[in-house]
């Protein structure tokens, strides 16, 4: 059985390029909530640096996050990212808390 697996992103715009990666963040928004296996995509602003953005995602399982990976608009981003922000990556599974 798969389990769902979630990934954040965190950037955080270089000097003067802000608006540009928010830009590219809300251009890929509806096509990466299109897409087969994916449960949820979320970008946050932080309230203390405008600059800085969260990407949250849920995937129903790591052939979707693969798929995700292989798409036209993540592979634009990928071309684009460390040009516009510095990115730190988690990909997360789940655990029982209860």
């Amino acid at each position: 059985m798969s389990s769902p697996v979630k990934t954040i992103g965190i950037l955080a715009a270089r000097p003067g390029r802000a608006a540009d990666l928010r830009a590219l963040l809300l251009g890929m928004t509806a096509a990466c909530r299109a897409e087969p296996g994916n449960l949820r995509w979320d970008i946050w602003q932080d309230q203390a640096n405008a600059g800085r953005y969260v990407i949250d995602e849920l995937y129903k399982d790591n052939d979707a996050v693969a798929f995700h990976r292989e798409t036209a608009h993540y592979k634009a981003y990928a071309a684009r990212i460390g040009d516009l922000a510095e990115r730190t990556v988690l990909l997360l599974d789940p655990t029982d808390a209860a």
